[in-house]
This record gives structure tokens, sequence and C-alpha cells, in this order.
């Protein structure tokens, strides 16, 4: 699949990752392209997935949130599976992850304050034992993803 993402592609999706919402005629003018041809390998690359769907970047701080938290569960016998049918529900979850070793999950979050925090960590301690780590700020966030040299 790697093989069909030429220089362009890799410019176009450059682009893209900055602002996808940028215009196709404005991205053919920094790449040399005509828009149709740029909407053309967009497409395409839709198509195989290389693009797998586009988002607004939204902030906690100016939506009510004035937590943002990494929490990793190491689930109780028996528990991950009944956490993994239910976290899709919790609205402070942002990203959930299963991951490898002595933790089964950890989840990206936002609460609006410490007594939201503490109630949401009484929802998880059925499943499992917590850590929680409250984020300060972001140093690298949604960074793009580049082409990888061989």
């Amino acid at each position: 699949m790697n093989a069909k993402l030429d220089v362009l592609n890799w410019k176009i999706l450059k682009l893209l990752q900055e602002n996808a919402r940028e215009s196709f005629a404005n991205i053919g003018r920094q790449v040399g392209l005509t828009p149709p041809a740029v909407a053309e390998r967009v497409k395409k690359m839709e198509d195989m997935g290389v693009i797998s769907g586009y988002k607004a970047v939204v902030s906690h701080s100016h939506t009510g949130y004035q937590l943002k938290a990494i929490i990793t569960l190491r689930a109780f016998m028996g528990k991950l599976r009944p956490f993994l049918e239910i976290v899709n529900t919790y609205e402070e979850v942002v990203n959930c992850y299963r991951i490898t070793g002595n933790e089964n999950i950890i989840m990206l979050v936002v609460l609006k304050d410490q007594f939201h925090l503490e109630k949401f960590i009484d929802k998880l301690i059925q499943y499992g034992e917590t850590r929680t780590h409250i984020i300060l700020s972001d140093v690298v966030s949604n960074a793009p993803i580049k082409k990888r040299e061989v």
C-alpha cells in the first residue's frame, strides 16, 4: 500500500494534516497540480484507507472542562470484557486504547474539575486498579504522520 504514496501524495497529506479544510485549489497551487487532480488523489487515499477521516480539534478548556488526564486501568480478573463493553458510554473518555504491559487500558479523559475526576474514578474502580496523571500542557499534539525513511 505504501507504494501508492508518491511524493505528491505525501505533500498533499502534509497539507491536509496541517489544515483538513484547505481547498483543493490551494493545495494544488502548493504541490503543482490542478484542483481536480488533487481531489482525485485525495479520493484514492480515502478509498485506500490512508485518510480515515476529518475532524475538528476542540479545546477542552474552552468547553467547560478544566482538567485533562490520562488514566490507566489494570483490570481485575473477569472485568476487562465488561469494561470494554461500557467504556464508549462514558462522556469523559476522549480516547481509549487497549495496551500491553501491566495495565490493560489507557484513556485520555476530560473532566470539569477534581470532584468530577473523583466521581469518574469511583465508576472505574469496580473494573480494576487505576492510575491518574493530570495533563499540565500539551508538548506534542496531533503531530503529522510523515513519510518513513528507509
